[in-house]
């Protein structure tokens, strides 16, 4: 059950512009297919690099590389991410471009989406730290199905939130969104720092 260590990490996936957008996107006109465009391209970009990731670990082991050698290259991976979350902390305002979201096409929340969770500098280390961290325990890449999952449950929580409750979830997801844009950086930082520690016991124990 060691897959289980990595679902916090779904945490820090979606902590920041990736909620939001998908909050944002909720709230469009078009909502429904938007979402699930958004949730779509996620899915694709985020299978993608824990799998490259992955492949890439894999291919290291063996050509002889050690598994404590790619767990430090997991840790550096994390602690760029924490830096990274931590030099982006006083951004609290969500970049101009989510404005358009009210008015996005499924189009462009695919787009979105692929690029956001697969590309963005926290997602794309995280992603890669999860694939290393399979690959570096010698656990399958299908162990990573329940973190890409949880990942895309978080996306689509606005809308499943929506669905719900109609009304009510109209006025409560923008508090939601305030709440994530001011907090989301302590919280990644939390869950980063427990990763950390518990790669640190495997890699000292």
């Amino acid at each position: 059950m060691n897959f289980l260590r990595i679902l916090p990490l779904a945490i820090v996936m979606i902590a920041g512009p990736q909620i939001l957008s998908a909050i944002f996107l909720a709230t469009s006109r078009n909502w429904r297919r938007n979402s699930a465009a958004f949730v779509s391209g996620a899915a694709l970009s985020i299978s993608l690099i824990v799998l490259v990731a992955y492949l890439l670990g894999n291919g290291a082991r063996g050509q002889g590389t050690s598994n404590e050698t790619i767990q430090v290259i997991v840790l550096a991976l994390l602690l760029a991410a924490m830096v990274h979350t931590y030099l982006t902390r006083e951004e609290s305002e969500p970049p101009k471009w989510m404005g358009k979201l009210e008015r996005a096409s499924p189009r462009f929340s695919f787009r979105l989406g692929f690029l956001l969770l697969g590309f963005f500098p926290t997602d794309i280390l995280t992603s890669t730290a999860v694939g290393s961290y399979l690959a570096g325990n010698g656990l399958p890449w299908t162990d990573s199905i329940p973190f890409i999952a949880l990942t895309l449950l978080f996306l689509g929580f606005p809308s499943l939130i929506l669905l719900a409750f109609g009304d009510r979830a109209e006025r409560f997801l923008p508090k939601a969104r305030d709440w994530m844009n001011r907090n989301s950086w302590v919280v990644n930082e939390i869950v980063i720092l427990l990763f950390i520690a518990m790669t640190l016991n495997d890699l000292l124990g």
